[in-house]
């Protein structure tokens, strides 16, 4: 434990103030997701999906952000996964981006809908053929009894599927519509810069403030 509860690090790489993020905090994501490609992030657009099962219990598991528009965020997944049935249940979550190297961390909460199926089918034929197959033969978060189940099954898809692979049916893209996004940047003696932004509804104007780290 004292070797974990030793292990520490300055952050002294930005500073950050309400101007620099502008009146659209979705705009501002955009932005700091760019800079994060840019400086050559490690999965710069890996984020952590917070759902909530009917029990209470929450779930989260690292996802990519697929695209941001004035609307929300994108991710694509299996709708019979666990968080499929989650968000069919529930359907509000939260992501987190953390970007070490930058020492920033974004934080967003809102009301998750699936999107059209015509975008989750001009999503799916964009991946590679390999991830396609993947996601026609992977029934996610099902019990699996051996890995070579998978493997054969997959070889036959690749089989069965010469040309045109088909887009499954349980499988589709979801649109996170923020009504809460907080922008983090690391500070020296953990006094960290925290903005958040809110907003009453999808549609409501945003409203910002400074928080205590």
């Amino acid at each position: 434990m004292s070797k974990l509860a030793n292990d520490r690090r300055e952050y002294e790489r930005g500073t950050l103030e309400a101007a620099d993020l502008g009146d659209s905090p979705l705009e501002a994501l955009a932005r700091w997701i760019h800079d994060a490609l840019d400086k050559g992030a490690a999965e710069p657009t890996a984020m952590t999906l917070a759902t909530v099962g009917v029990d209470g219990m929450p779930s989260a598991r690292v996802v990519l952000c697929k695209g941001i528009d004035p609307a929300g965020l994108e991710l694509y997944t299996n709708y019979e996964s666990r968080k499929g049935r989650e968000l069919a249940q529930n359907p509000r979550a939260a992501a987190t981006f953390f970007w070490p190297t930058l020492e920033r961390q974004a934080r967003v909460e809102g009301l998750v809908e699936r999107l059209p199926r015509e975008r989750s089918e001009q999503y799916f034929h964009s991946r590679p053929r390999t991830s396609q197959l993947a996601a026609l033969a992977s029934q996610q978060s099902a019990a699996l009894s051996a890995r070579t189940v998978l493997e054969d099954t997959l070889a036959h898809l690749d089989t069965a599927h010469p040309d045109q692979v088909p887009l499954p049916s349980a499988w589709g893209g979801y649109l996170l519509r923020p009504l809460a996004i907080e922008f983090w940047q690391g500070r020296a003696s953990r006094l960290h810069d925290r903005i958040r932004f809110e907003r009453a509804g999808t549609d409501a104007p945003w409203h910002s403030q400074r928080l205590y780290p």
